[in-house]
């Protein structure tokens, strides 16, 4: 007899989407649309500050274009750090979107565990194995997940919110090998020598608004892609750590009946 092990209504997918979608929307509409006309907002930082110094300018003591300059240098620093707050923005709104959607994921399998086999280990462990054994769950599940380009969007996604949680590591060796494109050199286009990507680090972590874009899509597409139903005559083997866990559920569901 043929069974369902895992099953993705069409409501809950749904609603799955929605929910990823308004986040984004919502926080592109109320968070980084804030930071769309930062140029103008800099120009009259210094402005303000011009006219406010400019009431002690004296013109037997004072040097005029020593003042301009240093409006200019509020200018500056003014843009550079609502630079520094978009960047670190657009990132934390990354690390939501994907903590979100991993979430939801674990919670989704976890669940579903729970409709077929009796105990907590293995339900359990949906929270407490990294990212790579749930793709390799899946995977023996009989859904190829990690060929889809969405799913490499999504590693990338996780390599980038580890990098901005944890700054140098592990994690930002693997961005640099895996996707230096999300640590872009700062001096491109400038004229001035680049700097080589060995010596960038979490610092230099950047995600533009196309690449956020593009790890929405990813999310939307793998909820898409979720298979309606996984039979148990389509899992052939699963991996060492989930089967293990069973067997312990298994053997504590015994020894409880031996009580």
């Amino acid at each position: 007899m043929t069974y369902a092990l895992f099953q993705m209504w069409s409501d809950f997918r749904q609603s799955l989407i929605r929910r990823h979608q308004f986040y984004v929307e919502q926080a592109q509409k109320r968070l980084l649309s804030q930071f769309e006309n930062i140029e103008p907002e800099a120009d009259r930082a210094g402005e303000v500050w011009l006219k406010e110094r400019g009431r002690y300018f004296d013109p037997d003591r004072d040097d005029e274009g020593s003042f301009y300059e240093a409006a200019n240098d509020v200018r500056i620093e003014f843009y550079g750090l609502l630079s520094d707050m978009r960047e670190n923005t657009r990132l934390s709104v990354v690390a939501g979107m994907f903590h979100e959607w991993d979430k939801q994921l674990r919670g989704w399998l976890s669940r579903e565990i729970r409709h077929w086999h009796h105990g907590d280990i293995a339900a359990a462990k949906m929270w407490s194995v990294n990212f790579d054994q749930i793709a390799e769950l899946l995977e023996s599940l009989g859904w190829p997940v990690r060929t889809t380009d969405y799913f490499s969007k999504l590693d990338a996604c996780r390599r980038v919110v580890n990098v901005y949680k944890h700054g140098k590591g592990d994690s930002l060796d693997d961005l640099k090998s895996r996707y230096p494109e999300y640590l872009p050199d700062p001096f491109e286009g400038s004229g001035r020598p680049l700097s080589h990507l060995e010596y960038r680090d979490h610092t230099h972590l950047k995600v533009s608004d196309d690449q956020l874009q593009a790890f929405s899509d990813a999310i939307v597409s793998f909820w898409q892609n979720v298979p309606e139903s996984i039979y148990d005559t389509q899992v052939a083997e699963v991996p060492d750590w989930f089967g293990k866990a069973i067997q312990k559920d298994q053997a504590n569901r015994k020894q409880a009946r031996k009580k």
